[in-house]
This record gives C-alpha cells, structure tokens and sequence, in this order.
C-alpha cells in the first residue's frame, strides 16, 4: 500500500501468504511457521505496553448492540413518524430503514471480525479506501458522539426536574457526567456490566409496552375494543403518500443510530470470532420485534391526528410521547413516572456508550498519529484513561455553553452532528464494498472469512443509495414549502466540516486512493492476533445460518 503517511499502517506487522495447492488462489491462513514462531519468541522478549484488554462476553456485546438500537429516538420521537406517513407509511419507513440498518451491520461485520479494531470507522476508511478519508471518518465520529455526550448531560437534568422541579439540572447533569466517567474508568467489563443492565431495562420496558399495548387494543384492560379503526381515520393507513414516508424514513434513520457502536466493541471482545457473528445475525431480528412492533401498537392505539404526535421531540416532553400515551390509555395514571424513568436510564445508556465509543476512536487516532500522543496512554486495566478525560472535559464544555443565556452557540455545535451517523453508515457500505472486491481480485476465499454478509453486493448498494437518499431528503423541509437559509445551512453542516477534514489529511499528507491490488489484507487480522497469543483460539462454531451463508455465496459464483 502506498502513500500511508506516519505509518498510519506501519505498527501492523505483515506476513506473506503461501500460495494454495490450488492454483489462482491463496490461503490466508496458511502462515509461514518458522516465521510465526519468530515473531512470538520476538514478542516475548520484548515488553509490551500496555493495551486494551479484551474483556467483553457475548452477552454484554449482545445487549450494548440491542441498547444502541434502543434510544430516546423510538421511546419519545416515534410518535411524529405516525403524524407524518401514517400508521402503515411509518411501518413501511421502519421496515425499510431497519432493513438498511441490517446491511450496514452486516457489512461491519464481515470487515470487523476479519480484521478486529476499537476504531473501523478511521481504520477502515484509511486501509481501504484513503488515508485522509479514514481521517476525516474518524475525527467526525469522536466530535459527533462528544457532542452528543454533551447533549445527554442536558437532558438527564431535564429528565430529573419531572420529578424535582425546584432543584437546579445542572447538579444532576454533573452527577450524571461522573457516573458516565467511572463506568468507563474502572474497566471495560465495567462499562459492559453497566450496559448489559441498562439495556435489559430498556427491553424490559418495550416488551411490557407490546404486552400492555395488545392488552389495550383487544380491550382487556378494561377499555372499549379499538381493533384496526385508527387504521380508517382521515390520514390513515397512509398519509402523504410516498412523500409522508421519506419524511418518516428520516426520522427512522435517525432513531436507530447508535447500532454501529457494536463495531467498536469488537476491538475489546474475548472471542470476535464466535461473539460478533451472533450479535450481527440478530440485528434483523431485534430491530423486527423492538421497532416494528412498538410502532404497531403505537398505529393501532393513537389515531395520527393526535397533536401530541407532533408535539413530543424532547426529553421535556415525556408526559406526551406515544409510549405514555399508550399506557395511559390502558388506565395507567402512573405511566409518565414509569416511563420517565426509562427515559433517563436510556439517556445515561446513549451517553456511556457515547463516551466508551468516543475514548476508543480518540485512543486509536493516537495511535495512528492522527492524534496527539499524549492520547495514546493506557492505565493497567487497558482504560485509555486520556481519552477519555480529554473527551469528558470537551463534553462538559458543550454541557456548560448549553447553560448560557444565548442557545444559538450551542445549537449551531449540536446541529454539526446532525448528518455524520448518516455518513459513518454510508462510509461503512462503501468499505465493505471496496474490501469485498479486493479479497476476490488478491485470490482469497469466502470460505476462510470468520463471518461473510449474505447478499452481497445488494446488501452494501441498497444501504449506500437510501442514504444517499436520506442525506439528500434531510433538508427537504427547509427548502419546501419556503426556503429558510438559516435551517438550510444549519441541516448540511456536518457535510463543509467533513470536506476540511478530509482536504486537510489529503493534501498535507498527499494521500492516494487505494487501488484493489494494494489494500493490505494480511496485516492485523484475527488470525494473526490468535496466532501471535493477542487472543485466545476458540473453536468455530459450524451453524446452520454459517453453512447458508456459504452455500448461497458457492451458488453466486
């Protein structure tokens, strides 16, 4: 590979495949043994810094990949996708973006549990695509999750003034802040256990809200039967047509961001090789059940008429989102308190996750000198313990600008988020594409690949062109009816700050797209990790949904 400025790939030691018995084709796990034998006699006599320490099990990564698919986004704005397309057009717009969602975490997948790492945003990106966009991929999602840490500080003090008006949100916005910072300081099994929990809440509360939503809809509760006639209302099934839905695809897009965070657990997990295909095969499944099913009931119990639909947007307004709505309607008087609680127990989940992603990213842009190095330091336990004080204190700021009299600086920096998870996913499928391509030119085989996603290259072309759609159609409200300037340039934002990004990596390091031929794919992998002793070898489990996969890709060649 050429032009790789500082070494960004230098650190990853690389091995020569031996050529197969079978001509035109190369094994990438046959290794020359002498020299592996070398190389850990070489890492044995050499001391070693410190590292991350892969510490995750399978369950916490399941339940940190269901609590990023979980969020404030389906709990509270649900409701305006109902308001917008109606209750079988917001159907249609989860099932479509859930189904884009699946190919991006299927395509994370294969990449990640090939070549495991805390960062796959930079470091796919760079390796193989372009040095400046792996760059610019990787400094957009640390300052587009710092940002959003911030944000959740100010909506745990709002969430906590429901119940305790009279104390000031900042004094739990702080605490909120140290409980966020120590779950991520002591360990990274810490951080997963505190995952692990919160997310099994936040399931909890969907399958109580399905169970008490069906309930309601039959009239077991004590109600009158409702059936499927707010399904016959005026705006209902569909409304607005096809113009409804892409409104309500939007909002869909935006309410399952956080899913890719999966991805960077990878780099931490004790077993990518059996843990990560598990999680990604039930991303379709979680998605299915938590999004489709809570926004049925949702169409089935609140006609979308209900002005409370459109009103409900913010932490201030759990009283009225459809969550409350629903179990109100069940006779629950309670169901604002219960439902606040869960509202607060997502939002500290979104912005420990947030940090934990933040302080990876950070740490392996220190590595790879695109960072000060002073980031690069690990405490014992593998916590890199200067990211992450470096991105809390950045995070605390945007905490403190949200506090001053004048709100516009705070939402010109939080709106600089707004389309970046749009453009990791987008950046995710074109990796996958490119490293998809590039395994079959060099002469490799489906079949030695720890986990392959089904239906390519459908999978990574129907991701890339809804979001382009999507990016595309997110400023379609403040160009139509009437074109509002500020809003306009408030919504594309992110788009000018990924260019200086990228243009700033690129000509001052004179960077080169990658051609196919010369993407690395020997250097770095979870087989040269197992090999080298960096992570234990467990046996692969041979699954029906494995043995599917490559009996559908032998029948594709």
């Amino acid at each position: 590979m050429s032009n790789n400025s500082d070494g960004v790939f230098g650190a990853l030691h690389h091995r020569d495949p031996v050529v197969s018995e079978n001509p035109g084709s190369a094994n990438i796990y046959e290794f020359v043994e002498e020299k592996h034998i070398d190389d850990v006699k070489s890492m044995e006599s050499t001391k070693q810094p410190p590292k991350l320490q892969r510490k995750l099990k399978g369950r916490q990564m399941g339940m940190i990949a269901i609590g990023g698919t979980i969020g404030t986004g389906l709990f509270i704005g649900s409701g305006s996708t109902l308001a917008d397309a109606g209750p079988a057009g917001a159907l249609v717009a989860f099932a479509v973006m859930g189904s884009m969602v699946f190919f991006v975490c299927t395509s994370l997948g294969e990449m990640s549990t090939f070549i495991p790492t805390s960062d796959p945003f930079n470091h796919f990106g760079a390796r193989f695509l372009d040095p400046a966009l792996g760059f610019a991929f990787g400094w957009n999602y640390w300052y587009s999750w710092m940002l959003t840490v911030g944000s959740e500080l100010v909506a745990c003090g709002i969430i906590v003034q429901y119940w305790l008006p009279n104390l000031n949100s900042a004094i739990w916005s702080v605490i909120s802040l140290l409980v966020m910072f120590s779950f991520n300081a002591i360990s990274v099994r810490g951080y997963g256990e505190a995952e692990f929990w919160m997310a099994s809440l936040k399931v909890s509360a969907v399958l109580v809200f399905v169970v008490v939503g069906i309930l309601t809809v039959t009239g077991a509760t004590g109600g009158e039967f409702i059936g499927g006639k707010n399904w016959h209302v005026e705006g209902a099934p569909f409304k607005d047509h096809i113009v409804g839905i892409l409104k309500a695809c939007i909002v869909a897009a935006f309410s399952m961001q956080g899913t890719e965070i999966v991805g960077i657990t990878v780099g931490e997990c004790a077993n990518p090789r059996r843990e990560v295909p598990r999680v990604i095969r039930s991303v379709f499944w979680r998605i299915l059940f938590f999004y489709i099913a809570s926004i049925l009931i949702i169409g089935l119990v609140i006609p979308n008429s209900n002005p409370n639909l459109v009103s409900a947007s913010g932490a201030s307004d759990i009283a009225i989102s459809p969550f409350t709505l629903v179990i109100k309607a069940a006779g629950a008087d309670w169901a604002a308190h219960v439902m606040n609680a869960v509202v607060l127990v997502t939002v500290l989940s979104a912005g420990n996750s947030g940090l934990y992603a933040c302080t990876r990213v950070l740490w392996v842009l220190a590595n790879e000198g695109k960072a000060p190095r002073l980031l690069r330091r690990v405490t014992k336990y593998g916590i890199p313990l200067w990211a992450l004080g470096f991105t809390s204190l950045c995070s605390a700021i945007i905490f403190c600008i949200s506090l001053a009299g004048n709100q516009s600086v705070y939402v010109f920096l939080i709106n600089l988020s707004g389309l970046t998870g749009m453009g990791f996913w987008l950046g995710i499928s074109l990796c996958h594409w490119r490293f998809r391509r590039s395994y079959i030119a060099q002469g490799y085989s489906l079949d030695d690949l720890p986990y392959v996603a089904s239906f390519f290259p459908f999978g990574p072309v129907y991701a890339c062109t809804l979001l382009v759609i999507i990016i595309i159609g997110q400023g379609y409200g403040t160009i139509w009816p009437k074109f509002d300037a500020v809003s306009f340039v408030s919504t594309y934002l992110a788009i000018p700050l990924f260019l200086v990004f990228w243009l700033t990596w690129k000509l001052t390091k004179r960077t080169k797209w990658i051609k196919l031929m010369d993407i690395d794919l020997t250097s770095g992998t979870l087989l040269e990790m197992e090999q080298n002793g960096d992570i234990e070898v467990f046996a692969q489990e041979e699954g029906g949904w494995r043995k599917y996969t490559k009996w559908f890709h032998r029948k594709s060649d």
